[in-house]
């Protein structure tokens, strides 16, 4: 249950009139936690002057209340939380990006993985292009400078770009004296508008950060769409759109996103509880109480407790004050964070006949011990439900399955894998349910569980590949 790593997240906000929107960004970067947990960014313009700061860690240890006093006042702001999923986990490649060029300043922060970075790297690179980071997102802010020195505003500049642009990015540009939102053409990842009672603009991977800013969720973003907020109102550019079939990672609702955050409409606790539903119906067991790994399987659970009659319990208390598992770099660290992290409450049970929920198993090396915790803790039986089907092939889009090598549903049956982790049965969620977690398949990439691949995909997807190129010469 090596839990999968977050795509990052992206903020942005243009106020009608100047004042502290460092704090504004700050509190929706915090909301959007947990999507990025390596480093943080903000940037604010205040009249084509901006201020940033960005470094390693989580938000409130990188911006204290000193940080945030010394990025000023503004106009526009925009924030970054990173996990890095193209590029190290270095303070160099914490984003925004802040560009420089003969037109103007820019800062960008992309949600996102290009499948096409490596070719668009090695062009830039034969033309003269020095790069200062190893994200794929420096590729794209130097896609749009190029085009910026042949267009008539920034926002035309992003468009020309996006006929070069392939694969997953949700964009948030701060320009001089505009901010700019833009999707790929298949939408992979969310991004949405809100807007605040003092007419602000803002844009975020999640509505849950439109709630923690007092912004009112207007829309989501339509794949293919670059929209522009100016001093003389909103603008969309849909020329992309409706160019591609629709592709939204539909991990999305399963892991990645806050329960809080509605995504096309569709509330995402409520996809999770419906993945339970499904669960139910397609795994029914014989059992006392149900109960959900935190957090992103408790709604998966509540869902599979509604539908089987089952009744629902918290089976864990969960350490507040601890990070994912996943951030610790080896596997032994992850596993002994398990048990700092989450503790089985014995009342619960012992004696009983559990159906576990949660939403994924990648490696089954962590997953272990939280089962053996389970047991220790006198679980009688283990009916193990996962809420996504199993992991067969890599992601090229944002999430850090980049080997088929290390997924364990590719070397194994369902029966060989209960038996490997311990439980004494195990059902996964069927694909063609995973499309209809929203009520209706409206358009996903299943890559990763199997389907096909919305795109061209690289030859080599490792997210170091950049610093394994720089180190070759």
């Amino acid at each position: 249950m090596r839990k999968l790593n977050e795509a990052c997240g992206v903020f942005g906000v243009f106020a009608p009139v100047r004042g502290d929107l460092a704090h504004l960004a700050y509190y929706g970067l915090y909301a959007l936690q947990h999507r990025g947990q390596e480093s943080a960014g903000i940037a604010v313009n205040d009249d084509g002057v901006f201020r940033a700061w960005k470094d390693l860690g989580l938000v409130n240890e990188v911006f204290t209340a000193g940080r945030l006093a010394d990025l000023g006042e503004g106009s526009i702001a925009v924030g970054h939380v990173r996990y890095a999923t193209t590029g190290s986990d270095s303070a160099v490649n914490a984003q925004p990006l802040l560009i420089n060029h003969r037109k103007g300043r820019m800062a960008l922060a992309h949600n996102g993985n290009l499948t096409n970075a490596q070719a668009l790297r090695d062009a830039l690179e034969a033309q003269g292009s020095i790069f200062h980071t190893t994200t794929d997102s420096e590729v794209i802010a130097y896609i749009i400078v190029r085009e910026r020195l042949r267009c008539g505003s920034i926002e035309q500049a992003v468009a020309a770009a996006m006929d070069t642009l392939e694969g997953a990015y949700s964009l948030v540009i701060a320009s001089p004296t505009k901010l700019i939102a833009a999707r790929d053409e298949h939408g992979f990842r969310p991004l949405c508008m809100g807007r605040r009672r003092d007419g602000a603009v803002v844009f975020a991977s999640e509505s849950c950060a439109l709630d923690a800013v007092g912004a009112r969720l207007v829309r989501d973003i339509r794949p293919g769409e670059v929209v522009t907020v100016s001093a003389e109102g909103v603008r969309s550019d849909t020329r992309h759109c409706n160019r591609a079939p629709k592709r939204f990672c539909v991990f999305e609702y399963i892991y990645f996103a806050r329960p809080d955050s509605v995504i096309d409409g569709m509330s995402v606790c409520l996809a999770r509880q419906q993945a339970g539903a499904f669960l139910a119906k397609a795994h029914p067991a014989d059992a006392d109480v149900v109960i959900g790994v935190p957090d992103s399987g408790l709604d998966a659970a509540i869902g599979y407790a509604k539908a089987s009659g089952i009744p629902y319990a918290i089976g864990f208390t969960k350490n507040k004050y601890i990070g994912r598992t996943f951030i610790a770099p080896t596997q032994g660290q992850r596993e002994d964070g398990v048990s700092i992290k989450l503790n089985p409450i014995r009342a619960v049970v012992e004696g009983k006949r559990v159906v576990l929920i949660d939403d994924s198993i990648v490696r089954g090396t962590t997953c272990r011990k939280t089962i053996q915790m389970l047991r220790d803790a006198g679980a009688a039986e283990i009916h193990m439900r996962v809420s996504a089907p199993p992991f067969v092939a890599p992601c090229f889009y944002g999430t850090d399955i980049d080997s088929a090598e290390n997924l364990i549903a590719n070397h194994h049956s369902t029966g060989e894998i209960a038996r490997i982790i311990g439980v004494d049965s195990l059902g996964y969620l069927d694909p063609e349910d995973v499309c209809l977690l929203t009520g209706h398949d409206t358009g996903f990439c299943t890559a990763c569980f199997g389907g096909p691949y919305p795109t061209s995909v690289p030859e080599h997807g490792a997210k170091n590949r950049f610093e394994q190129k720089i180190h070759s010469k």
